[in-house]
């Protein structure tokens, strides 16, 4: 009889839930992109986008992870025995993802101890490319900045050490202390941006509608990209985090309180930047829209220039933004890694010290090409690939694949239904049979049509092919590499009959 790990408590796999879905990109994407779509307006299209896309999905991978009782290879293996290359795709996709992810939280615990001298200066742009990243032209490697190299070796003890003490005394533990601190944190943050002259200014400009931008198909595509990358689904996560909840887990109920939980915090995150945006265009008598940004540029150039601007306890601003940053990417690298570790071990029968030590350390080796003065050029490829042809992809893959292929979307809904108190409806069968894969087909052909154009970020075409493309394309072929490397043992073929639903 398998003995897989479980979580001690319901309150553990929800908050370690939203710890993974609540991510850098709450905090320095979603403003930016609700500002660009219409402000007020993207809410619509955005909570539209949640509840036929983001939830639904939430719920089929809480349901295949607690039905199946596997990581994500293992999962499709017992679903349908050619299926496990996705499983192993979305694991080749985390690994990527926690290569470059890492180095941006060691930029973070850098920026928390600059924020206790405005170490920055005047000019943060120009501190941060130049003096701190030492940024040379794309495709360039360079040596390694020490600057970035010391902390992200702290990121990965950290990471690690978490995740070699398991599942309940790690990763949920972790989660139980960071998640209260990032919210109380990033609270207080919020309290003291309102209190700023020309708060108001920023807060009307983020939630003024723009209503002409309503029926622009630009804004429902940016709206389910926001909720499909917010909520860590198609990369492996919530189908390993959902393997490890006992038998009676209400999997629907979860799936809402993390979807809202992670959604009220892109909410709460874009009142304050929103807030700390207006301060800024009144010091300097602009317009809210010279100021906006979003991303590393908003993170780690704009807010700088926010903090030099503070008339009072400055520092103490600058460490609570940059130390939330660094809770809310440690408990995302946390899942990302767990994902592949959980992979290792079912698939090649190896303790989880092993699977820790060799999945966790080959992304950490690899996570030192993005702490060099290339790094931020390799990042940003690496991230925009990985993310177009790598998460969308994958997960409308995953979703026609269970609804058209596999047709296991009733055995599933069956299943959800006999442990929830919410029963799935037609909404649900809708969403994913037509309205998911429909957009994220559009989205698809958006993004292609796009890079085919114009080379992204204005990189070198050949630099893209290699560090944005063949990126994308090699987690595919790993895919199938690591689904046909080794048998599963007899023993896992079966799904065990501790977990899951009685009969």
């Amino acid at each position: 009889m398998e003995n897989r790990p479980q979580w001690g408590t319901r309150a553990g796999f929800i908050l370690a839930a939203v710890g993974s879905a609540v991510g850098l990109g709450n905090i320095w994407r979603f403003p930016g992109v609700a500002y660009e779509n219409g402000g007020g307006a993207f809410f619509f299209p955005y909570l539209f986008a949640l509840l036929t896309a983001g939830i639904p999905i939430l719920i089929l991978e809480f349901t295949i992870g607690h039905k199946y009782r596997g990581s994500a290879p293992l999962s499709y293996f017992r679903m349908r025995k050619g299926a496990e290359w996705i499983g192993w795709w979305q694991l080749a996709v985390s690994f990527v993802i926690s290569t470059y992810y890492a180095v941006i939280i060691a930029w973070a615990m850098s920026y928390a101890y600059f924020s206790l001298s405005k170490q920055w200066g005047d000019d943060p742009l120009s501190f941060l490319v130049g003096d701190y990243l030492k940024v040379v032209d794309a495709g360039q490697v360079g040596s390694i900045v020490p600057g970035v190299f010391l902390p992200l070796v702290i990121v990965w003890v950290i990471t690690l050490g978490i995740l070699f003490k398991g599942v309940k005394k790690g990763i949920e533990v972790a989660n139980k202390i960071f998640i209260p601190a990032l919210v109380i944190l990033f609270f207080v943050i919020v309290v003291r941006a309102l209190t700023l002259d020309g708060a108001i200014d920023g807060i009307n400009a983020f939630f003024k509608p723009d209503w002409s931008q309503i029926l622009n198909g630009k804004v429902w595509v940016a709206a389910y990209g926001q909720i499909f990358f917010s909520l860590s689904i198609a990369f492996a996560i919530m189908i390993t985090y959902s393997s490890y909840l006992p038998k009676k887990s209400d999997i629907t109920n979860n799936a809402f309180i993390t979807a809202f939980a992670n959604s009220s915090f892109e909410l709460l995150a874009g009142i304050g930047v929103f807030a700390a945006l207006g301060f800024m265009a009144m010091q300097q008598g602009a317009p809210i829209d010279e100021v906006v940004s979003k991303g590393v540029i908003l993170a780690f150039a704009v807010f700088p220039q926010i903090i030099n601007e503070l008339p009072a306890f400055s520092a103490a601003f600058g460490v609570l933004f940059f130390v939330s940053l660094t809770l809310a990417g440690l408990s995302s690298l946390i899942s990302i890694v767990e994902t592949y570790v959980a992979g290792v071990q079912d698939k090649f029968n190896v303790s989880r010290t092993k699977a820790v030590a060799i999945g966790g350390g080959l992304s950490a080796l690899i996570s030192i090409l993005f702490a060099t003065q290339g790094g931020l050029n390799f990042l940003d490829s690496a991230d925009a690939f990985i993310n177009n042809y790598g998460v969308a992809l994958a997960g409308l893959v995953e979703v026609v694949f269970i609804v058209w292929v596999a047709k296991e979307l009733n055995t599933l809904q069956s299943h959800a239904d006999a442990i929830s108190d919410i029963r799935l409806g037609s909404w649900w069968v809708i969403s994913l049979k037509y309205i998911t894969p429909i957009v994220l087909g559009i989205m698809m052909v958006m993004n292609i049509m796009t890079d085919i154009k114009t080379s992204y970020g204005g990189y070198p075409v050949m630099f893209n092919v290699y560090s944005g493309w063949l990126v994308a394309i090699g987690a595919i072929v790993l895919g199938f590499v690591f689904a046909k490397a080794k048998k599963w043992d007899k023993a896992l073929y079966e799904i065990p009959e501790d977990k899951g639903v009685s009969k």
